[in-house]
């Protein structure tokens, strides 16, 4: 432990360790092999640099990405540590001399790429030096189960057999637990220290937000943050140059990054954006990895991501000083079908592991649950907390159904009056009134459920059974995707618990035919009258508005934690726009506000009521 802390003192300038960092040294410097998954700015580095530096024998790292080597290598020459890189860059001269350096034992570091491993005359050379140590980075790519396969990193599967007497560490960011036994498996790993990070980041919040047309949301998010570092990620190269153009056309210091640059202007980019010279970078996917900058406030995707993997290693790549940063997703139908295109013309051996990876990514964007357990659970960790207080679904911010929990009572009765036996598809069916052959031969025509819900589309019944699935309320089971009601399910049911509907597609779901003044009747409506229109939120607030909305979260989020619920569950923050705007007097305008039902007012509506009624309003027009 002196060791390791007083290189790390000496040569970096820390005083402790990340977690996990310990461990992992001491493994490498144990000779154990080890498995290392920790999220994006875990610190990973570090874990083989400085175990390097406690012996005389080579330590090799494989890297994917060529551009970031030399920059790695450049940092540590800095930090006084004898480190090289060895790559297609390099001329037949300054090969020889790397080479010269290794048989001499110049380095304790030597910076590869994986297809180096395929030169025979490379094997040979390390054949003629002490190799204590493999570390390879991005260890998920050798995969085929991981969200970036690469057939250069099966060659890796060799280390064990021809250097025997080296240990081998495999590192990464993103590796479920299916992954994760595949690398050790992959690369042959003798009883290995396996370590896996917490990933739950709560200083990162997490928004989905389903886009309207071209960049106007992301431009407009961007604008309102002005000076701060940024990322934006795109899909296509030729989005990467329109956007960036149009920032730059706005007075925003932004610059783009993708494949199709030159290396000296995607270089250039990468240091601009390091430096702190440039504060937004519109980037492909091929920009993050190796970024050694801790400030960025905000990462923005303009388009949904292919994986759950590259959306965390994305997003992880804000925030890394432990200060609050904003991970903002813009994405549509659209965004799905594209990359499906692209898989499908890919014809790739790991087809249906991408389609299965993709389908994934647009229900953690249409889903209800929280953003950081979706997250935590799908890296296989378990989920303790009631809710993160970070993500758009715990705070209230997404537009939900009025009569949610009877809607999906209503889908979850079709599950059970069919027999639990069929999949989503046919109990839509059912459910919209679809009078198909194969409703009619199972006579679910006849069923109480048929035609109950006549006034929704197909496509929205399926996505919020996916929906009902997404809160564990329905499961969906065998080769077939039957769904049935699990324990959580038959508490909606029986009312003993409530549901989550969002609206589909951004198209406010079709409402019940009766009037508002039937929803009124238990409240203090008096006979005869009439309820006002309904209060809808329109976007607009004046600076009188802002403040009570404020107020008005502040009074949810008391009431949530007094009920340990999520914040939602008592209104959202679509709701909250509408009261203050329209500032509610009594229970009959709060009944007209969307997304209040006499249930609300019964159990506080009085307190929002008295809030709004004492809140006080500037004398000056805004």
């Amino acid at each position: 432990m002196d060791r390791l802390s007083d290189i790390v003192k000496k040569h970096w300038g820390y005083d402790t360790f990340r977690p996990l960092q310990h461990e992992a040294m001491t493994a490498a410097v144990d000779g154990r092999d080890s498995l290392v998954v920790m999220p994006t700015g875990g610190g990973k580095s570090l874990c083989y640099q400085v175990p390097a530096l406690l012996t005389d024998k080579l330590t090799v790292v494989v890297s994917p990405l060529i551009a970031l080597m030399k920059d790695q290598v450049d940092r540590l020459l800095e930090r006084n540590v004898p480190a090289a890189f060895f790559n297609s860059s390099l001329d037949a001269a300054d090969a020889r001399l790397v080479s010269a350096g290794v048989l001499e034992g110049g380095y304790r570091m030597l910076f590869v790429a994986p297809e180096r491993f395929a030169a025979d005359a490379f094997l040979n050379l390390l054949d003629e030096v002490h190799v204590g140590a493999f570390a390879i980075d991005e260890a998920h790519c050798i995969s085929h189960w991981g969200h970036d396969f690469r057939n250069d990193y099966r060659r890796l599967g060799q280390l064990k057999q021809r250097f025997p007497g080296a240990s081998v560490h495999a590192f990464t960011a993103t590796a479920t637990p299916r992954v994760r036994d595949d690398i050790v498996e992959q690369l042959g790993l003798d009883d290995p220290v396996v370590l896996v990070g917490d990933f739950f980041r709560p200083n990162l919040n997490y928004r989905v937000v389903r886009r309207s047309s071209g960049f106007d949301d992301v431009i407009d998010d961007v604008v309102r943050r002005p000076k701060l570092a940024g990322i934006i990620y795109c899909i296509r190269r030729r989005d990467v140059d329109d956007l960036a153009g149009m920032l730059q056309g706005l007075g925003v210091s932004a610059i783009g990054y993708h494949a199709g640059m030159s290396d000296e202007a995607r270089t250039q980019a990468q240091d601009e954006f390091t430096a702190g010279r440039v504060d937004v970078v519109v980037a492909t996917v091929a920009f993050g990895m190796g970024i050694d900058r801790a400030d960025i406030r905000y990462v923005l995707h303009a388009a949904m991501p292919k994986s759950i993997e590259h959306y965390q290693q994305e997003t992880g790549r804000a925030g890394r000083d432990g200060a609050p940063a904003d991970c903002t997703l813009f994405y549509s139908g659209a965004d799905f079908n594209m990359w499906k295109r692209i898989i499908d013309d890919n014809e790739s051996s790991a087809h249906e592991d991408a389609l299965r990876m993709l389908s994934e990514m647009y229900g953690l964007c249409t889903g209800v649950s929280c953003r950081h357990r979706k997250l935590v659970t799908y890296f296989g960790q378990d989920w303790k907390r009631d809710g993160c207080g970070a993500c758009d679904i715990c705070l209230g911010e997404v537009n939900v159904l009025d009569d949610a929990t009877v809607t999906a009572q209503k889908i979850l009765s079709c599950v059970v009056r069919t027999g639990q036996r069929f999949g989503a598809g046919h109990v839509s069916d059912v459910l919209v009134g679809s009078e198909t052959e194969k409703v009619i031969q199972r006579g679910h025509h006849e069923l109480s459920t048929f035609n109950l819900i006549p006034d929704q589309p197909k496509p929205t019944l399926m996505a919020w059974i996916d929906q009902l699935v997404d809160q564990d309320l329905l499961v969906r089971e065998g080769e077939y995707r039957v769904l049935c009601v699990t324990q959580k399910g038959w508490r909606v049911l029986r009312s003993e618990a409530e549901a989550m509907l969002r609206e589909v597609e951004g198209k406010p779901a079709k409402r019940p035919s009766r009037p508002r003044t039937h929803r009124a009747k238990s409240s203090s409506v008096q006979p005869g009258s009439s309820a006002p229109h309904a209060v809808i939120d329109d976007g607009f607030m004046d600076a009188d508005a802002r403040a009570l909305f404020e107020t008005l979260r502040a009074l949810r989020r008391e009431i949530a934690e007094e009920r340990a619920v999520p914040a939602f569950v008592v209104f959202s923050d679509m709701t909250l726009r509408a009261m203050a705007r329209s500032r509610p007097r009594n229970e009959t305008e709060m009944l007209a506000v969307k997304g209040v039902g006499p249930a609300k007012i019964s159990d506080f509506g009085e307190r929002f009521l008295n809030t709004i009624r004492t809140h006080p309003k500037s004398t000056t027009p805004a």
